[in-house]
């Protein structure tokens, strides 16, 4: 299997770069490249950026083997919840995750019950080694490269909502997730100052633990 996976990356990574390479020769037809790009490589899918809040100042605190154990436990109890869910974890970076789904409601549902295995799980830790999930939702056309990455307007969004935006215990999703979720059947959206660039707005999902 890791081999086959190592085939399928590289030849979808290849394939790309050689596009990307006639799109930069003179007198290229971009539009024509960029179609052929997205006939390739375009697909529909839901992304999840997750971020543990407060590891700078834990690593400074408590040293980097506290932060490398807070990541194992973080992945030890949430990778389970993504796959139940049907999400596909593309990337871990530090203590971030990128994590892709077909359907927007299986991931607002996995989002909620990741948040609600990590609550479970702090009630019996000390606060040092509690794990405090952000989390930022997008969804729509994207360029997905093999099992290696995804790139698009969506998956941008999601980062900065994930990563940059959202504190302990939120989940902010986008505008174009908002509109193709399953009504209020996972909570109440409720609008937030911020609308990252890509998105046409923003929102925290009210949801309870």
């Amino acid at each position: 299997m890791p081999f086959t996976y190592q085939i399928a990356s590289s030849a979808s990574q290849d394939r790309l770069e050689k596009l990307i390479r006639s799109r930069l020769e003179t007198g290229a037809e971009k539009a024509l490249v960029d179609r052929k790009i997205w006939d390739l490589f375009g697909e529909r899918w839901a992304v999840m950026f997750t971020d543990l809040s407060g590891f700078s100042r834990q690593v400074d605190e408590f040293g980097i083997i506290h932060f490398l154990q807070t990541i194992y436990e973080s992945h030890r109890i949430l990778v389970p919840v993504i796959e139940q869910h049907g999400g596909i974890l593309l990337k871990l970076e530090g203590d971030s995750m990128l994590v892709i789904f077909r359907n927007v409601d299986e991931a607002i549902t996995a989002a909620i019950n990741m948040q609600r295995a990590c609550h479970s799980y702090n009630q019996t830790r000390a606060a040092a080694e509690q794990i405090l999930m952000c989390i930022g939702l997008g969804f729509g056309d994207v360029l997905r490269i093999g099992d290696a990455d995804v790139f698009g307007a969506e998956v941008n969004a999601a980062s900065k909502l994930g990563e940059d935006t959202a504190e302990s215990w939120e989940i902010l999703v986008t505008g174009s997730v908002r509109d193709a979720a399953n009504g209020g059947a996972h909570g109440s959206f409720m609008p937030i100052d911020y609308t990252p660039p890509g998105a046409s707005a923003a929102f925290r999902l009210d949801y309870a633990l």
